[in-house]
């Protein structure tokens, strides 16, 4: 498969995300400038110094909470305007949530819906318009490989992530012939702040190998990646087993 240029006028949702921040050190080594979005502001402004400093050509960046949809249309029109023109959205905004809590409480389980799934339809409607205008763009979208089956222990999760892929795969089917890119990331489980109140086991990836799965995925121009790569195996398995087996299993 032939490698297609990378972009360097990047727009990063969800920029203090561990897997986020990763994947745009690489970019930062290329020189690419950025426009960060992300609702802690110390944790912002640490982000976008870390970029400087790896070469990053200019970095503006934005404090909101992506949870306000009505936000949304404006600051996705600032981040055009500082950039010139938005070559690749890179949207890392999303919550684990309590399983537990969102089996007992509606409300608990619709703020992560509402986060993983309806924030970033929001987003992606707008940039999906915008590079389709534009006949040109990358539009990369961290999903998860707990949205390719549902599992009693983070169902709601995995529904909002598994939503969120399905989302992905329309918004692709629509506007990959006028030229844009939309490629969906499926990690596993990653070493990060959300997920260290969980057992750390030999399935664990690191960000920085994360991003570089990322990376490749885009300059490649693949439409889903599995990152790392070994867990696209393992959801084959689980996607096969069949109901009458899989409903009795401790997963």
């Amino acid at each position: 498969m032939s490698k297609a240029k990378l972009p360097s006028r990047i727009l990063a949702l969800g920029a203090t995300s561990a897997i986020a921040e990763a994947t745009l050190r690489l970019f930062a080594n290329r020189g690419a400038s950025f426009y960060l979005v992300a609702r802690n502001p110390e944790k912002l402004a640490a982000v976008a110094a870390d970029l400087k400093t790896r070469g990053a050509s200019s970095v503006a960046t934005q404090v909101m909470d992506l949870d306000d949809t009505t936000a949304h249309p404006a600051m996705l029109a600032a981040a055009a305007e500082s950039l010139g023109s938005i070559e690749l959205a890179l949207l890392a905004h999303g919550v684990l949530g309590d399983q537990e809590q969102a089996e007992k409480s509606y409300l608990a389980a619709e703020a992560v819906l509402g986060t993983n799934f309806l924030a970033p339809v929001s987003l992606i409607t707008w940039l999906a318009n915008y590079f389709e205008e534009s006949h040109q763009g990358t539009l990369a979208v961290i999903s998860s490989v707990a949205g390719d089956r549902g599992r009693k222990s983070n169902y709601v999760y995995g529904a909002s992530k598994g939503a969120l892929t399905i989302f992905l795969d329309g918004v692709r089917n629509r506007i990959d012939r006028a030229g844009v890119h939309v490629l969906t990331i499926k990690p596993g489980f990653v070493a990060t702040p959300m997920t260290a109140h969980l057992p750390q086991g030999p399935l664990f990836a690191q960000p920085a190998k994360v991003a570089a799965g990322i990376l490749s995925a885009i300059e490649k121009r693949r439409d889903v990646v599995y990152v790392p790569a070994f867990w696209a195996v393992i959801m084959l398995i689980i996607r096969m087993i069949p109901r009458s087996i899989f409903k009795k299993l401790n997963v």
